[in-house]
């Protein structure tokens, strides 16, 4: 991603964040409706809009998003195993439509905090009195040399949803993939969105080979030495798909620097050319590119916030969720997304109505993985906020068991099942 003239982008955003803050009224004016402006549809915007809704029914909300239907990254992996279709894993705004929020169809291209508004592709200016900015991810186009826009028509990445596209090319390319060949994926360094999604989408495209393709590989090229529920994912890999996936790691010449689109050739930093049928290439991610360009975002490519109100340190009135923000250790999970949604609306609707700010809030975190049909493995984390960010409640959380399928069926097979419910219960939580 080019970056231009960061450092002065982001001064422009503290000078007019400090103008701001010396011009806004602490309060929504009695005499009309207060707005609430949330930019994004996915699972932080809609999850912001429907909890909005429900609980202030006196605000006004109205959500900016491209895309007229929502295609989730979770259980976009079971697509390629057979195990869903695009239109189960589609969701419609009609839900939050009904309930009285107000959806514009659009882009937006800039935002200017001292006019509290936004504007969109489509020439449009919307003002707002509180603003949550939930764009998602950009991807680091030319990370890995080689690697651009017009190369993921051939390797796809398949970690944006957009309307489905890119998962459909990939499934695509797994059923015309020869028996014998060699599925690759490159996987990116920390952070980025769904920390243990490439794992599992390692094991649905194993079940699928499995299947159709017994004599196919897999061979993950990642550019980290560890990853999020390894030994469990590892497990069951010996079990259900034995000699089927080779993990590289990075000390082992695992991360990839650059790609040839024309022969499908993936290259090592240490040299290594691996040949391979099916590319598929995740790359280094940043926040999505507004986060960037109107300087919310800092040299880390994420967006600083306050932790217990989500608002960016740079501008004020302006509450950022979801995947763009700096977060950590909190992953950048769909269920994070969820719940600390509900932490800025309310942190947002508190300031605006004069009230104080919940001091001491709750995130939860609860991550599903499919490795097999019938088989789900999960880890779960719950986060506070602190004076200097966010961590991780000692002895909160943990990951599912390890032991032998044939000692642990049963766990496996109920993990799967609350994986289902689970998905079935946040996307309701969004989108009814």
């Amino acid at each position: 991603m080019t970056r231009s003239s960061p450092s002065l982008s982001r001064r422009r955003v503290l000078a007019l964040g400090a103008a701001a803050a010396l011009t806004a009224p602490s309060i929504a004016r009695s005499q009309s409706q207060a707005r609430l402006l949330i930019i994004g549809g996915g699972f932080g915007g809609a999850s912001a809009a429907r909890f909005a809704r429900l609980t202030y029914p006196e605000i006004a909300v109205t959500v900016i998003e491209p895309n007229p239907v929502f295609v989730t990254c979770p259980y976009g992996n079971l697509l390629l195993a057979g195990e869903r279709t695009l239109d189960q894993i589609t969701h419609s705004y009609d839900g939050l439509k009904a309930r009285g929020v107000t959806f514009v169809h659009d882009r937006v291209v800039a935002i200017d905090p001292v006019a509290k508004s936004v504007r969109t592709n489509g020439g449009q200016t919307l003002g707002y009195d509180k603003l949550i900015v939930s764009p998602g991810i950009a991807l680091r186009w030319g990370a890995i040399e080689g690697y651009d826009e017009a190369a993921a028509d051939v390797m796809p990445h398949a970690w944006i949803p957009g309307t489905g596209q890119q998962t459909t090319l990939l499934r695509r390319q797994l059923e015309a993939m020869p028996d014998g060949g060699v599925f690759a994926m490159v996987i990116p360094p920390n952070p980025f969105r769904c920390p243990p999604g490439p794992y599992e989408r390692l094991s649905m495209v194993a079940s699928y080979l499995k299947q159709h393709k017994p004599r196919a590989k897999i061979l993950a090229l990642d550019a980290k030495d560890a990853f999020s529920k390894q030994a469990l994912f590892q497990d069951a890999w010996a079990e259900l798909y034995p000699n089927m996936i080779e993990w590289v790691p990075a000390n082992k010449d695992g991360k990839v620097v650059r790609v040839d689109v024309r022969e499908t050739v993936l290259e090592t930093e240490f040299g290594t050319r691996h040949k391979v049928d099916v590319a598929n290439v995740v790359p280094p991610q940043s926040a999505a590119a507004l986060a960037i360009s109107s300087g919310l975002a800092n040299n880390t490519g994420w967006v600083p916030v306050n932790p217990r109100t989500f608002e960016a340190t740079v501008a004020r009135d302006i509450h950022v969720i979801g995947d763009a923000n700096n977060g950590a250790p909190m992953p950048k999970s769909g269920y994070i997304a969820n719940s600390t949604a509900k932490q800025a609306v309310t942190a947002a609707i508190a300031s605006l109505q004069g009230r104080p700010v919940p001091a001491d809030p709750v995130y939860f975190n609860t991550c599903y993985s499919h490795v097999g049909r019938d088989y789900g493995i999960s880890v779960v984390g719950v986060f506070r906020p602190t004076d200097t960010g966010f961590a991780e409640t000692p002895n909160s959380g943990g990951v599912s068991p390890r032991g032998p399928l044939a000692q642990h069926r049963l766990q496996r097979r109920m993990e799967s099942i609350y994986a289902d419910s689970w998905y079935a219960s946040i996307t309701a939580d969004m989108f009814s």
